[in-house]
């Protein structure tokens, strides 16, 4: 089954571990990064095809002394079992990953349809995030925010960041199934007459570049314009020209900060964003060339598309794309997300291994 794919990964695997016990590595923070990433990626798979390598000895050996004393024959069953979970266990690991699982994340949450309550379900939407990312250990970066007139967001972008360099532990590993149209059904604060309303709010969710020169952008095609920064309703709350849009000419993508009192912190913040996005694209223009590219049956690339309903009244949670449904929305908005981000890593592995099956 995985043997014949396994040698080139046991060979890259010991390769890694030498390069990673050579000091100069270290010199380059971003290089070395990504060398653990992968080093520990491949020593999940190295550790299983072990794993499946000794259970097929001990099996072996059992079946052939099981021939000459019987009483060793009830052990067979059991090692079976353990082989048959063993080589499932791999093969789930040889599917392929996802190469920026283990990034950190830019996270953009704006107000959609609904107005107040939308700007005000994004504020929700922001605090449960954070808890979720408190639960796992990982920190955030609140780098740019236009607020509401009743204290929500039209538009709030967050960093979210791990300390592991495991993959596994990646945070766009969990929160790239994150990004598309949050809908909310409740009774928003501005409804007098108790009635239930419907609002969206969109969720975008980027991989961060780990290091500027991952992203090549030159000086010359960008246009950088400052302006005074303002708050709810227009507000001056700033009367310096420290807020910075930069519009990369070849894409035309547009990034705004003001976040911050100093112009060159508001630029460094629009520049970590700006590459994001670049790679973002990137990416999706190399998958939308690949004719036979896997196109991920949870993570599309249609940013609009709906994929949850946070109903309030009902205290239910339903993800659209999996058929997930759950009546502890309470405990969802405050950080409880695992089970729902765990149904979409689910569906979108099995329809892995049953592509790999069908090539078979």
């Amino acid at each position: 089954m995985a043997e014949r794919n396994i040698d080139p990964l046991v060979a890259e695997h010991a390769e890694l571990q030498l390069k990673l016990a050579d000091p100069s590595v270290h010199q380059n923070p971003g290089q070395a990064k990504k060398l653990n990433r992968r080093y520990l990626e491949l020593d999940r798979i190295v550790n299983a095809y072990h794993a499946v390598e000794t259970l097929n000895g001990d099996l072996a050996a059992t079946r052939e002394l099981a021939g000459e004393d019987q009483s060793l024959a009830h052990e067979i069953p059991a090692l079976e079992t353990q082989l048959a979970e063993a080589e499932e266990t791999l093969r789930a690991l040889l599917i392929p990953k996802d190469p920026d699982d283990g990034r950190d994340v830019i996270m953009e949450i704006k107000g959609g349809e609904g107005g107040e309550e939308s700007a005000l379900f994004a504020a929700d939407l922001l605090r449960m995030y954070v808890q979720y990312a408190d639960s796992r250990g990982w920190k955030t970066e609140v780098l740019d925010k236009t607020e509401s007139d009743m204290g929500g967001y039209k538009n709030i972008q967050v960093a979210i960041k791990s300390s592991s360099a495991d993959p596994a532990e990646g945070v766009w590993a969990r929160l790239k199934y994150e990004g598309g149209v949050h809908r909310v059904q409740r009774v928003p604060a501005t409804e007098s007459q108790g009635r239930i309303h419907t609002s969206t709010t969109g969720v975008l969710v980027f991989p961060e570049v780990d290091e500027p020169e991952e992203v090549d952008i030159s000086q010359a095609d960008l246009k950088i314009d400052v302006y005074r920064a303002s708050g709810p309703g227009g507000q001056s709350v700033n009367t310096t020209d420290s807020a910075v849009r930069i519009t990369h000419l070849p894409t035309g993508i547009v990034v705004s900060m003001q976040n911050e009192k100093s112009q060159l912190q508001n630029r460094e913040a629009g520049m970590r964003v700006l590459r994001a996005r670049i790679l973002a694209k990137q990416q999706e223009e190399l998958a939308a060339a690949a004719s036979d590219a896997r196109k991920s049956q949870i993570r599309g690339m249609d940013r609009s598309e709906r994929i949850r309903t946070y109903n309030f009244p009902e205290n239910r949670i339903a993800d659209h794309r999996t058929g997930f449904k759950a009546y502890n929305l309470d405990q969802v908005m405050n950080g409880a997300l695992d089970p729902i981000i765990d149904s979409c890593v689910q569906a979108d592995e099995a329809a892995q291994l049953d592509a790999i099956g069908e090539g078979e």
